[in-house]
Formats: structure tokens, sequence, C-alpha cells
């Protein structure tokens, strides 16, 4: 099965696969190759995970502004 980059996954995948790695890490029954590979994948879906929420928080906060005469303009989470 081949993994999904963390970047195209859902919020709600990531930190389900992040929950599966850390299971797999704690019970430790991997050997250190293996381990190594599975951190360094939990990494990456962290820092993926830590993206999309930073980005949903900017999106909540440009919805709950209190300035009712501010332009409305297009959401990009590049900027």
């Amino acid at each position: 099965m081949a993994t999904k980059k963390p970047e195209n996954m859902t919020f709600e995948a990531t930190m389900d696969e992040l929950d599966t790695l850390v299971d797999q890490l704690e019970s430790g029954d991997l050997a250190l190759d293996d381990a190594l590979k599975k951190f360094e994948r939990g990494i990456a879906l962290a820092r993926a995970g830590q993206t999309k929420l930073g980005e949903a928080e900017q999106r909540v906060a440009i919805l709950l502004s209190n300035d009712d005469n501010a332009p409305l303009s297009e959401f990009t989470p590049d900027e």
C-alpha cells in the first residue's frame, strides 16, 4: 500500500495515522530501522497537521473579524 504525502491528507487522516505510529513506536516491538522510518513519517505527519491547524485557525480568525467594513477576499493558505 502506497502511503500518501502528509500534505495531501486530511487533518483527521493525518492525526489517525500519527496515533497509529505512536502506538507502534510505544510498543517497543520494532526493529531500529523500522522504528526510525516510522519516527520520520511521524515527524512529517506532525508538521503537516500543525500546518493544517494553523491554516484553520487563520480562517477562523478572518471569519470572526469584528470589522464589518473590511473587504472580503479569497483565503489562500500560501500567504
